[in-house]
């Protein structure tokens, strides 16, 4: 009997243990809670953050790459054992054992200019070659410090235009994060009243149903002593089915509805959600002519828009170069020193100098280079076309946005007005049939039009805050602070 015991005692702790697992937490959240929690933790903000991360690291690069860059390189060891044909003094070619190894060690300073677009370095470097075999020996070479210059290209600056089209992407890109906060607003209101449509669905087909089974009962007595006919009876019976297979939908709408709330926002299923449905709006009017600066002040598209024409002129210099003559500059003055000895090999270093100019004349290319000239010039003119349609979109759409705003208040006043007012006719109704002065169909029409009410409450609602967040994705601007939205850009990068 004991080691039975102890075998039930095993098993229910074995049991116990997934149904612990699976407790059920709950979480009670309002509008404003749903949000902030999509905004700090969905996978959306997370990805957002992310793209912001990866544009500040280019923005970075960019930066670094107008800075001294120092670097050290090394071959340790260079070995190399051969045989090569070398020509002698005669003409006639030998055969020869070539048995080395050469180890090096430089550094390497370097400097963009960004004026010209060449580059400024500094090198100094040491070499230790080893000989092997019948004739061996040691020896080195020094440089000590070589200065030069490099120009790749005389005609076409690349630097200068990356000093002008980096740091509007970079602005345009802090601008995105915010505004890509805003779209994560944005989903969490419709996530927010989808879950509140089902909740308040649910919780009217309960009603609906009890109501139906209720006054079905009450018109089963009255049809048993005559008072009721039974197409009457069957209409309610048939009322009672229509409520029941409602409030078994509204179930299986409710728990799709949490499921999509809850991945939105990073919960598991272990979370069971439910919502408190706000009842007061700020009391906003937003004015055209204002929102119209605010947006041009705030809005990446703008941004964008001026980043496209720089870089398009861009693309045109850089066309009209490569179709003309091209030129390479490379010049470097120096030290340097050989010798059979370490201790000598830095001892009166010899001067040494290098001057190279390499020229590409386009002499017969089909009018190849032409032909990309042109095509940059049109790629230009359609861009700034297109920038210029985008600009006066952008103007309509933030007129169409402060408008909706404007009129939502008003349709949400109306919405909550027909909801009261459909609740007491609904109530009314129901009273009247109770004692026989309305029929079947009556009470009906006013349970339809109560439904109604109430959804049309809720769309109004999310109607107003869908109008809100857009009007602050298109302005980046907090109406209710009163303040441009902004965030702690170096707690990002973090």
């Amino acid at each position: 009997m004991k080691r039975v015991k102890l075998y039930i005692v095993i098993l229910l702790s074995v049991v116990a243990k997934p149904l612990v697992a699976q407790e059920i937490s709950f979480e009670e959240l309002t509008f404003k809670e749903v949000v902030q929690l999509a905004r700090e933790q969905s996978p959306d903000a997370i990805m957002a953050k992310h793209r912001f991360r990866a544009n500040y690291w280019q923005f970075r690069t960019f930066k670094a790459d107008f800075r001294p860059n120092l670097s050290m390189g090394t071959t340790l060891p260079g070995f190399s054992r051969e045989i090569k044909k070398y020509q002698n003094s005669d003409g006639k070619y030998t055969y020869v054992e070539d048995n080395m190894n050469s180890s090096s060690i430089d550094l390497n300073l370097r400097q963009n200019v960004g004026l010209t677009g060449g580059q400024i370095f500094a090198t100094s470097s040491l070499t230790r070659l080893d000989v092997f075999g019948e004739d061996e020996s040691i020896s080195y070479l020094s440089t000590p410090l070589s200065i030069g210059y490099r120009q790749p290209v005389l005609f076409y600056n690349e630097y200068k235009w990356q000093k002008q089209i980096e740091p509007l992407k970079y602005e345009e890109a802090k601008k995105i994060y915010i505004s890509s906060l805003e779209d994560v607003s944005l989903k969490a209101v419709n996530y927010f009243f989808d879950l509140a449509l089902a909740q308040q669905n649910l919780q009217v087909a309960k009603i609906n149903f009890s109501n139906a089974d209720t006054l079905y009962q009450i018109a089963t007595g009255r049809y048993n002593i005559g008072t009721i006919a039974e197409n009457e009876l069957m209409q309610m019976e048939l009322s009672v089915l229509n409520a029941n297979s409602s409030l078994n939908s509204s179930l299986v709408d409710l728990e799709i509805k949490k499921f999509q709330l809850r991945s939105f926002l990073g919960f598991n299923e272990k979370v069971n959600l439910k919502l408190i449905i706000p009842k007061k709006i700020p009391d906003i009017t937003v004015d055209v002519e204002n929102t119209l600066e605010i947006a041009r002040a705030n809005n990446p598209s703008i941004i964008a828009f001026e980043r496209q024409l720089i870089e398009a002129e861009r693309d045109v210099a850089k066309a009209k170069s490569e179709k003309g003559l091209q030129a390479d500059i490379f010049a470097s003055i120096g030290y340097t020193q050989q010798s059979d000895e370490l201790s000598n090999v830095y001892v009166n270093p010899q001067d040494q100098q290098r001057f190279n100019l390499g020229l590409n004349i386009p002499i017969l290319d089909w009018g190849l280079g032409k032909g990309k000239y042109k095509m940059a010039q049109s790629s230009q003119e359609v861009i700034r076309t297109t920038v210029e349609q985008s600009r006066t979109d952008f103007i309509q759409s933030v007129y169409l946005y402060v408008m909706q705003f404007n009129l939502q208040d008003d349709q949400l006043i109306i919405a909550a007005k027909s909801d009261t007012i459909a609740q007491k006719r609904y109530d009314m109704t129901k009273q009247r049939f109770l004692i026989g002065k309305v029929d079947v169909l009556d009470l009906n029409v006013s349970l339809s039009e109560k439904d109604v009410a109430k959804t049309n409450y809720i769309a109004a609602l999310r109607q107003y805050w869908s109008n809100f967040y857009n009007l602050r994705k298109i302005t980046l601007y907090d109406f209710i602070q009163g303040k441009s939205l902004d965030t702690d850009f170096d707690q990002l990068i973090e």
